[in-house]
């Protein structure tokens, strides 16, 4: 059977024949679930995602957020199930989970036998139906993990309301995370300076230095959660205290989900400091 590729590819029943199967293949395959088949003639791997079943079984793609999902873009929620469909005909619920249909033009022609639609049309959807906070932060994962190029960005930003073009000053593909994007969009709301990637001799690369002496880090489950992490982050900030920095690690949930939380924290610790005259003994390099 053809190997499941990234963006989602179906299969259809030719496709399936050149590769040397036979028709009652498909059939036993499908019944015994070693294949799918959400629609007539589309076919996908036993391990494809939900949300590319489901997309295929109400006759469409996914699109907006759940397809910069599927990429690993960041997105501040894909519960709901965004799908592009072809027409504006009804389509059956797969399912009791909330469904967004989108019909919109798309700019980028999937291929053929594409279950999503692509990149550019994804964050052009998504810049509309997420809050400003997590476009940015779509935007700048979308930048640094390669799925949108530079110079696509004055093609994106034509495609969006006039409304939305204030956002693209607020892009920085240097962000490696959502979380990042997030903290640097609070900080800038502070009115507070800071640098973002910056290596510290003796500590190492942080994600942002704040004023010249708050190091932040954000911290998520994925590369935080056991204790050979926590142990050396602990011995990072220890080095960093011997240098006269302050180390503040927000955890991503709060980041993402209440970030007034982490504004009154970033507030405070800033203003505790602000007025004092009093330079780390070390230095970013």
């Amino acid at each position: 059977m053809p190997a499941p590729t990234t963006p989602p590819f179906f299969f259809r029943r030719s496709d399936l024949r050149a590769q040397g199967w036979t028709d009652r293949d498909v059939g036993a395959a499908v019944a015994d679930g070693r294949l799918l088949r959400p629609r007539p003639g589309a076919y996908l791997a036993a391990d494809a995602s939900t949300d590319v079943v489901d997309a295929l079984a109400l006759g469409g793609r996914l699109a907006c957020v759940s397809a910069l999902a599927h990429r690993g873009v960041f997105v501040l929620d894909a519960s709901a199930l965004h799908v592009h469909l072809h027409t504006r005909r009804p389509s059956a619920p797969v399912s009791t989970r909330l469904i967004r249909r989108h019909w919109s033009t798309l700019r980028r022609m999937p291929h053929p036998r594409a279950a999503s639609v692509e990149p550019l049309d994804a964050l052009a959807c998504a810049l509309r139906c997420q809050p400003p906070r997590a476009s940015v932060a779509s935007l700048d994962s979308a930048l640094h993990g390669g799925h949108l190029r530079m110079d696509e960005l004055d093609e994106l930003f034509r495609l969006l309301p006039r409304r939305h073009r204030v956002l693209r000053r607020l892009v920085d593909a240097r962000a490696e995370s959502g979380p990042e994007t997030l903290v640097r969009l609070l900080l800038r709301s502070l009115g507070a300076a800071f640098d973002v990637q910056v290596v510290i001799a003796g500590v190492g690369r942080v994600d942002f230095l704040v004023e010249g002496w708050l190091i932040i880090e954000c911290d998520s489950r994925a590369f935080h959660s056991d204790w050979d992490a926590q142990r050396r982050d602990r011995r990072r900030d220890q080095a960093a205290a011997a240098l006269g920095y302050a180390t503040f690690r927000p955890i991503a949930e709060d980041i993402t989900w209440h970030p007034d939380v982490v504004r009154s924290a970033l507030r405070g610790l800033l203003s505790s400091r602000r007025g004092v005259a009093a330079r780390p003994r070390g230095a970013a390099v």
